[in-house]
Order: structure tokens, then C-alpha cells, then sequence
């Protein structure tokens, strides 16, 4: 799939202790398998997805800005969907497509949780069905960005 459309799924701080992170509240998924559930989708769209991890706000801009010719983005912001204004602009600075994903109901937790200052710059926010927010919020970005199945 070398010539197939990109899409970035970034996952933020903490992202990568899944499955053993305060499993009452994020599941008990790996990270490893929300990449398995996103590359079985994205060979139903044929397309190449990037993976990225990273605990630092930097890391996280600087590969946004590493690929500015991605179709779309798919990002778990973590901590960083309350306080990241940087991670706002830089999406809203590269124009890729985006939809927030979060496996927990950010709205039904405590109050700093409920603002997110990356839902405005996205197209979409999927959030509070664990795992399946990623493939809900994978499945409307290729809606969103024209892309459909090739089944």
C-alpha cells in the first residue's frame, strides 16, 4: 500500500500503560490491540496507517507537522485534550481532517476532564466507548474524508 492515502492515529501521555493503567476506567485493552483493530479497518479502506505514541506535547506537534500529507488524523490527545492549546493549533495549522477519540466518557468525569480544547479544530469527538471509539471515530474519518470500503 505504498500509494494508498495515510492516516495518523496519535495516542498521547499514559496511552501506552493501557490495559494496565486503571483498567475500571479504560478498559483492559492494550494499546497493541487498538493498532490491531485500526490496521484490520484500515485494510478494509486500503489505507496506510501511521502509529504514534508519546508522553511529550513536542513529540506529539513535531510528528503532526512530519506529516502534513496524511488524509486524516485520528487522535487520543489524553491529558493534553484539557490543557494542550500547541496540539490544538497544530491540527488546526495542517488542516488534516481529525476526529478526537477517548476510550472513557470525558463528560461524565470530573469537571477539568469536560472541556477539550481539540474538539473545536476537529471534525468529530467520539468518546465513552472504550475501544470501539476508535473504530467508530476510524470508520466516520473515512466517511468524512470520502474513503469507503473495498469489500
Amino acid at each position: 500500500m505504498e500509494d494508498a492515502p495515510s492516516v495518523l492515529v496519535v495516542n498521547g501521555p499514559n496511552l501506552n500503560l493501557l490495559g494496565t493503567r486503571e483498567p475500571e476506567i479504560y478498559g483492559t485493552a492494550s494499546l497493541d490491540d487498538i493498532k490491531k483493530l485500526i490496521e484490520s479497518r484500515a485494510g478494509d479502506y486500503r489505507v496506510k496507517v501511521i502509529f504514534f505514541q508519546s508522553n511529550s506535547e513536542g513529540a506529539i506537534i513535531d510528528h503532526l507537522h512530519r506529516h502534513l500529507d496524511a488524509q486524516g488524523l485520528i487522535i487520543n490527545p489524553a491529558s493534553f485534550t484539557h490543557t494542550s492549546i500547541a496540539i490544538r493549533d497544530a491540527i488546526a495549522s495542517t488542516a488534516i481532517p481529525a476526529v478526537e477519540v477517548h476510550l472513557s466518557n470525558i463528560h461524565a468525569r470530573e469537571d477539568f476532564r469536560r472541556v477539550s480544547h481539540i474538539a473545536p479544530v476537529c471534525v468529530g469527538q467520539i468518546a465513552g466507548f472504550g475501544i470501539d471509539s476508535y473504530r467508530l471515530g476510524f470508520d466516520a474519518l473515512m466517511r468524512h474524508i470520502g474513503i469507503s470500503e473495498s469489500r
